[in-house]
């Protein structure tokens, strides 16, 4: 999952940043609705957050944009704007939540869950090929039953090909969902996390393969007998 968080207040950003990486949610801010436009032309965001107070202008702004755009990001406003009618204007712009600051960080985690179900681009809760299941939700990947541990960024890899079983991933677009915007990106570094990640999965007897299309990019199917 990747989230732009549309946060000027360098602290929050942040703290939010570094909560959400937590649950493997890769994170991109934009500390003005300008920047936030230009990520958002991007296309590679799943969920965006908004403040309302930003330097150029009030957040709401921005959920017409999303609203227009074909792919009907989903948009939660993060605001100290609290009041009843101030929470009505959000959502009859269009957000598709409105949650008042402070809050806790599992209520913001189970409304972005919320939002991405209710998405029409977003995949079940579980995700399963051959002996793998992927729990969207809780974050975890078990073969029969048993718990495998990945690193963020395997799981992000391993999210990304789920969605697309027995389709190719370019590279591009695997680094997108895995890397944010202020990463820097080794000329290796995906297929090293790709390689951990294959290893895992076969000694773990997954029964789903990651196969390589040379100079393409990836894609994830069920062994075959």
């Amino acid at each position: 999952m990747r989230v732009l968080l549309v946060e000027d207040e360098p602290e929050m950003a942040e703290a939010l940043r570094a909560a959400l990486r937590r649950h493997n949610i890769n994170v991109d801010t934009a500390e003005t609705l300008e920047l936030a436009r230009e990520a958002l032309a991007n296309g590679v965001h799943d969920v965006v957050l908004i403040d309302r107070q930003m330097p150029d202008g009030d957040g709401l702004g921005l959920v017409p944009l999303l609203r227009a755009s074909p792919r009907q990001v989903p948009a939660i406003i993060i605001s100290a704007l609290g009041k009843t009618h101030q929470r009505i204007d959000g959502l009859n712009i269009g957000a598709d939540d409105y949650l008042p600051k402070p809050f806790e960080v599992d209520e913001l985690l189970a409304r972005i869950h919320a939002v991405l179900r209710r998405s029409p681009e977003i995949v079940e809760d579980t995700m399963c090929i051959g002996g793998l299941a992927y729990d969207t939700s809780a974050r975890e990947v078990r073969v029969s039953g048993q718990k495998i541990d990945l690193t963020r960024r395997e799981l992000l890899i391993l999210e990304t090909l789920l969605r697309r079983p027995g389709r190719t991933v370019v590279k591009a677009a695997l680094e997108d969902a895995v890397y944010g915007f202020d990463d820097e990106i080794q000329s290796n570094s995906l297929e090293a996390n790709m390689s951990r990640l294959r290893r895992k999965l076969a000694d773990a007897g997954a029964g789903a393969e990651i196969h390589n299309v040379r100079g393409v990019g990836y894609f994830i199917r069920e062994v075959e007998e």
